[in-house]
């Protein structure tokens, strides 16, 4: 990430990987759903949209330290939920102090998603807004249910086609290991399905690390949710895979959670990486160590 110390930061920021050159503008504090059983990322904050004030001093130290950097990623956690009448403030203002930026990208979730009308999208579309980061994390409704998400798996799927409606690119992360217990295969194969339907443009699978203060990690001390071995996440990334059917596009497992990073392009490149997962599953591929892994 470029050295942000001059902008208006509050707690730890986070962007997707594909944004590590990307300026960072923080337009709201926190997640509004917040409620995800795995996510520990914003437990310390509640959910607010920033003066509009501070957001333009930070367009303005922006045009200062990055001139000519071409891409703007909008943080917090799910700043796609403000209104249209904070955006129709933001996408100018970006054009009118960074004009050089050709994409802005976002976090969102299902219902921000759902709370913009078809015409409100291709506006931020027309405005530059050039990717959604859409977290789905899984396709079966059991898992949707346990880990607490905002959306249905049909909601999603709807989301995403909004999406990819407006024009926008689609970037939709799925999570490995977060099934109930007995539903790690329904996992894989429902969430490849869901997957299928909505064609992103880009899919990411992240493994889960269980995080203390969590509801998930304290399920695991319960003994209601079972820690996944590395093989239980390669079989259930296999089958995940394996029910994926993209016309195009990138499938993503190379992020540091994850024991065997791998990076397909779809779809001519499915059945050679599901023929490396087949060989690490048997225990003849070098998986990455565990102290390795991180968030």
């Amino acid at each position: 990430m470029r050295n942000t110390a001059n902008l208006d930061y509050e707690g730890a920021i986070y962007r997707p990987p594909s944004e590590a050159r990307s300026i960072i503008l923080q337009a709201t504090v926190g997640c509004a759903h917040n409620k995800c059983t795995f996510c520990v990322s914003y437990k310390d904050r509640k959910f607010r949209i920033k003066n509009r004030a501070i957001i333009e001093a930070d367009l303005q130290k922006a045009a200062r330290l990055y001139p000519g950097v071409k891409r703007l990623f909008v943080a917090d956690g799910d700043a796609l939920i403000m209104p249209m009448t904070e955006w129709r403030w933001l996408m100018p203002a970006i054009n009118e102090y960074l004009p050089w930026v050709e994409r802005v990208g976002v976090y969102a979730t299902g219902l921000a998603i759902r709370k913009k009308t078809p015409e409100e999208l291709k506006w931020l579309h027309d405005h530059r807004l050039g990717i959604i980061y859409l977290g789905v994390e899984s396709g079966d409704p059991q898992t949707l249910v346990s880990v607490q998400k905002d959306s249905t798996a049909e909601q999603l799927i709807e989301a995403g086609q909004k999406v990819k409606t407006a024009g926008i690119e689609l970037s939709v992360t799925v999570l490995l290991g977060i099934a109930p217990p007995g539903r790690s295969h329904d996992h894989g194969q429902q969430t490849g399905r869901l997957l299928t339907t909505m064609d992103p443009d880009y899919v990411g699978a992240l493994s889960v690390i269980f995080c203390a203060g969590t509801e998930l990690e304290e399920r695991v001390s319960r003994g209601e949710h079972q820690v996944p071995t590395p093989v239980d996440l390669l079989k259930e990334l296999r089958e995940m895979l394996a029910n994926t059917e993209l016309s195009h596009g990138l499938f993503m497992a190379n992020h540091a959670s994850n024991y065997l990073p791998i990076k397909v392009e779809m779809p001519q490149g499915k059945a050679e990486a599901i023929a490396l997962l087949d060989a690490a599953i048997r225990g003849q591929v070098k998986l990455r160590p565990e102290s390795f892994r991180a968030l």
